[in-house]
């Protein structure tokens, strides 16, 4: 896990080298919406959370650019049965996201991302012994960008895999994550 996220670190670094000009950097915030889908999710409520992160914009061509995230990003869902609560999952996913300018300033937004599960919160159980400890999702959402910098966005993450990592639970349950956000490109 460690080598993938260096690797992944220096990936976006490493883009400074390309073309200065073509490179922007910048922070984002914004809401999640989250949830988790799948076996016998009918007990499980959406919750709100929040997701924060840095990015890079690097232009290819005048209608498409690559846009590496490392996003931290609280997930999870409200579990109704006993007193379990809400039950947060903290990621730290690193998306690749594909961004398609329909016109200057709106984007068709796409890509995969891979997610670290850092912790759980609430509950009474440690579900981070409960989890796997990597999470694959795909992105698709919209982008507007502001001539000053300021952006804003809206993407679905859909969970590829299945979260569970217990023996002999044939479960399968995934993540779906809505964000609304807002960042800046300096």
């Amino acid at each position: 896990m460690k080598k993938l996220l260096l690797v992944t670190v220096i990936t976006v670094l490493g883009l400074t080298t390309v073309n200065a000009q073509d490179i922007k950097f910048g922070a984002k915030a914004g809401l999640n919406f989250a949830f988790i889908t799948g076996d016998n999710t009918e007990d499980l409520k959406p919750n709100t959370d929040f997701h924060i992160g840095v990015m890079a914009e690097w232009k290819i061509t005048n209608k498409f650019s690559l846009q590496p995230e490392i996003i931290y990003s609280g997930q999870g869902a409200d579990i109704n049965v006993g007193s379990e609560g809400r039950v947060s999952l903290n990621y730290l996913n690193v998306p690749l996201i594909g961004k398609y300018y329909v016109t200057e300033k709106l984007s068709l937004e796409a890509g995969p991302q891979i997610g670290f599960l850092l912790s759980t919160k609430g509950g009474t159980l440690d579900y981070k012994e409960l989890l796997k400890p990597i999470d694959y999702g795909v992105n698709f959402g919209l982008g507007y960008k502001l001539d000053n910098g300021l952006n804003f966005n809206l993407r679905y993450n859909l969970g590829l895999s299945n979260i569970n990592d217990v023996d002999g639970f044939t479960d399968k349950n995934r993540n779906g994550v809505v964000q609304l956000s807002v960042g800046f490109f300096f």
